[in-house]
């Protein structure tokens, strides 16, 4: 989901650029251009680090000025869950898709964490339920990728599945799990990372960052400084270095190849599937972090991916999904968007548990219901 503010920096843009052609055309949005937006406002909002709730909402384009020029169509089907011969069968589909719709618009019967709260806890259907009784991260990795060392190899096998959570720090032991299941020669890349502009000369301030200290900070939107990479293991983009060639932020990707300054991969999914490419080292720099530093990393724009969050898997379809939940989702979207990535109601599962340590068939769904008020066909 874009901020408003990009749109309507295109919609001052394209006013400029239609004035040469007929001034009439600059009073009207985007130039007189017909322009096509396409989204959903169940799935995860703009994302503002340590934003209120009233302000992510705002950051919705239905909030846009631009919003009361657009003419709304609301799509009915879904594309994604895919019709079958049987009754039966279409019965249950239709039932997953409308659980589905009700989790996405808030409609979900539960319980209120608190008066006007948008988290809601709620119980899943028993059919979607994974228990464990020990060690949780191998029940769902042995019920997502069955009979795995025997499939590793196999594209369509690998294509076909993946465990969403909603944090970088459990995916990272997920994968980390799943990279030891694989008896090949791990190669280890470790990046190069500096302060971006530092000065000439020495100061006090420089010193207080040492290269080690960089070498430990962990950020998201950032591959990490020891990237350890097996051939045949499962990788995603981080970055866009081709959207031609269909390399872009979100690609999926299997390693073909592991060479002393570059990596070979094949890509996994979409329209270029099947095509190879050399994944150089690329210099990267945080725009939005914590830190006073202006903080350069030099490293692969790869991370592992047999797990990935669920903000990151917006787009993906898949036949297999597991759900892991250590801790419930916190934003907007997040859990309708993890359930609406799966191609068949059969293909979904979900492990939750506690601070306990058991596992439950409760969690808590997040909706801002306030940003469908002014969307058509939507009963609020």
């Amino acid at each position: 989901m874009q901020h408003p503010h990009a749109f309507e920096c295109v919609d001052r843009s394209l006013r400029d650029i239609m004035f040469v052609v007929d001034s009439n055309r600059s009073n009207r949005p985007f130039g007189g251009i017909t322009v096509v937006f396409g989204g959903d406002y169940r799935q995860i909002l703009p994302v503002i680090p340590k934003a209120p709730r009233a302000v992510v909402v705002g950051a919705a384009f239905n909030r846009s000025r631009l919003w009361d020029e657009c003419e709304v169509f609301t799509l009915k089907q879904n594309m994604r869950l895919t019709s079958v011969n049987s009754l039966q069968q279409n019965q249950k589909i239709k039932e997953f898709s409308d659980w589905q719709l009700k989790i996405g618009n808030g409609k979900i019967e539960g319980v209120s964490q608190q008066p006007y709260s948008s988290e809601v806890s709620f119980q899943i259907p028993s059919r979607f339920v994974l228990h464990s009784a020990d060690d949780h991260v191998k029940a769902i990795f042995d019920r997502i990728h069955p009979d795995f060392s025997n499939k590793m190899s196999c594209h369509e096998y690998l294509r076909s599945r993946a465990i969403l959570t909603p944090t970088n720090l459990i995916i990272d032991d997920i994968n980390e799990f799943i990279l030891d299941k694989i008896p090949r020669k791990t190669h280890t890349y470790f990046s190069q990372d500096s302060i971006e502009d530092k000065g000439v000369k020495k100061n006090d301030f420089d010193e207080s960052f040492p290269v080690e200290y960089l070498n430990s900070l962990n950020i998201p939107c950032l591959p990490k400084h020891e990237l350890k990479i097996k051939t045949g293991v499962v990788v995603m983009m981080m970055r866009n270095l081709n959207q031609i060639l269909g390399l872009c932020n979100g690609t999926r990707l299997v390693v073909t190849a592991c060479r002393k300054n570059s990596i070979e991969c094949e890509i996994l999914c979409g329209t270029d599937v099947g095509r190879r490419h050399l994944i150089p080292r690329i210099n990267m720099i945080p725009t939005d972090t914590a830190w006073p530093i202006g903080f350069k990393r030099t490293q692969f724009p790869l991370q592992i991916c047999y797990s990935m969050t669920i903000n990151k898997s917006q787009g993906q379809s898949l036949n297999t999904v597991g759900l892991y939940l250590p801790r419930s989702v916190f934003s907007h979207g997040q859990f309708y968007v993890a359930i609406s990535r799966v191609t068949s109601p059969d293909g979904l599962w979900i492990l939750i548990y506690g601070d306990d340590g058991a596992t439950s068939d409760k969690t808590v769904n997040v909706v801002f219901e306030e940003v469908f008020y002014n969307i058509p066909d939507m009963d609020y």
